[in-house]
């Protein structure tokens, strides 16, 4: 295996700026692949009432040695103050996907 996956987990406002983000960290290879959901609403506590909002969900599937690069550009192009950007480690998966994800996102 080339080394250690992580999903990235993030939510946007917007369809737009959700495959924006998508295809940047494909292009600097941040990312092997990024899946844009369907909108799901989302309920939350924010500065002290109870919210709602339509949002889509974003799995951002990278190398774990790039997650602060990936982090830094979430940040830069959320539009959110508080962006959820959430980082889960892939501990099994089928060995070539994660090799992929691994040569994908390789700096060159």
């Amino acid at each position: 295996m080339a080394g250690a996956a992580l999903l990235v987990l993030t939510q946007f406002p917007d369809r737009d700026s959700a495959q924006r983000l998508a295809r940047l960290l494909v292009e600097l290879r941040l990312a092997a692949c990024v899946s844009v959901g369907s909108p799901v609403e989302s309920l939350y506590h924010w500065r002290g009432a109870i919210e709602t909002a339509l949002e889509y969900p974003v799995v951002i599937k990278t190398a774990a040695d790039r997650y602060p690069e990936v982090e830094a550009t979430v940040r830069e192009h959320h539009p959110y103050e508080l962006p959820e950007i959430v980082a889960v480690p892939l501990t099994d998966g089928f060995a070539p996907y994660l090799d992929w994800i691994g040569a994908e996102t390789t700096r060159r």
